[in-house]
């Protein structure tokens, strides 16, 4: 099993930042691709980003391209979405996501941290 623990949502105002922080623990952390999840009120989980094993590559949903940033530091057992310039469409439980293979869909995922919640103010 992999556990995984989100930090760093809150309440912003649009056009502001704000960084989410995903722990990982269990399994050997640097054998799994990473990824960001997010779930609107009423609306279904959709892919925010994602990050290959060795962090070479990543990938966005358009509509965060530009703004969003994915990273991951393997020692820490550590990933990281950077939110700049958030707008109000971008509030959402944030959900942190381990799988064996990228995964732009929530399908492919294996495991699920428990959300973290942003919200930004119009």
């Amino acid at each position: 099993q992999v556990q995984l623990v989100e930090s760093g949502g809150g309440l912003v105002q649009a056009g502001g930042s704000l960084r989410l922080s995903c722990a990982a623990s269990g399994r050997t952390f640097s054998s799994y691709a990473m990824g960001w999840f997010r779930q609107a009120p009423g609306k279904e989980r959709v892919f925010v980003a994602t990050i290959t094993w060795s962090g070479g590559s990543q990938y966005y949903r358009d509509s965060v391209k530009g703004r969003f940033t994915i990273s991951r530091d393997n020692a820490k057992n550590m990933v990281y979405l950077q939110m700049n310039n958030l707008k109000p469409e971008d509030t959402a439980v944030y959900y942190c996501a381990a799988s064996t293979r990228i995964a732009t869909t929530t399908s492919w995922v294996d495991y699920w941290g428990q959300g973290t919640q942003v919200t930004v103010s119009s």
